[in-house]
């Protein structure tokens, strides 16, 4: 299987959370088909992100967007040669300075996919977002210089207030040890 049948076979195994996570697995599952390389962020506005939703005992990991100014999870678009998982994980660890490990495989050994979120990256583009749960353990995060400073662990109820973004929100709660 390639790392392309993979990304499209955990998305159509996804089991959405809601409508808005359903109506993103059916504009991904259409875009993913239509685009020549749906990873890759040059050939195409429309293009697949990796996100991390970074968890340990503190609660979650949330950072400041600089560009949006809201607070959200790490996350970014994918070089050359990554999955969406390592994206994530390679944009989770530039962004927060923790190390990070997958904290869910699926029954083929790679990382659970968790939400699926198609929204509009900004400069014109769409951004079909994956995103993985990832423990961070519980050491302060230490984004280095470039990275957004204003980065924190919170409990679960105080990310899913802070969340700047309802589908995060939704996420977050879905995910919660003790759903709110």
């Amino acid at each position: 299987m390639t790392g392309l049948e993979q990304v499209r076979r955990s998305v159509v195994e996804r089991e959405p959370i809601d409508a808005a996570e359903s109506d993103s697995i059916r504009h991904l599952l259409i875009e993913f088909d239509r685009l020549v390389d749906p990873l890759d962020q040059l050939l195409d506005p429309v293009h697949v992100t990796g996100s991390a939703i970074v968890v340990g005992p503190r609660g979650v990991v949330l950072l400041r967007h600089k560009r949006l100014g809201f607070w959200l999870q790490p996350g970014g678009h994918i070089d050359p040669g990554e999955s969406p998982w390592e994206a994530a994980m390679r944009e989770a660890v530039e962004e927060t300075g923790l190390g990070v490990s997958y904290a869910d495989l699926d029954p083929y050994g790679f990382p659970r996919l968790a939400h699926v979120d198609v929204h509009d990256g900004g400069r014109g583009h769409t951004h079909l977002d994956l995103r993985y749960v990832f423990d961070g353990g519980a050491a302060d995060p230490d984004p280095p210089v470039g990275e957004s400073q204003e980065i924190g662990w919170f409990d679960w109820p105080s990310a899913i207030e802070r969340a700047g973004d309802d589908r995060l929100k939704s996420l977050l709660a879905h995910l919660a040890p003790n759903p709110t």
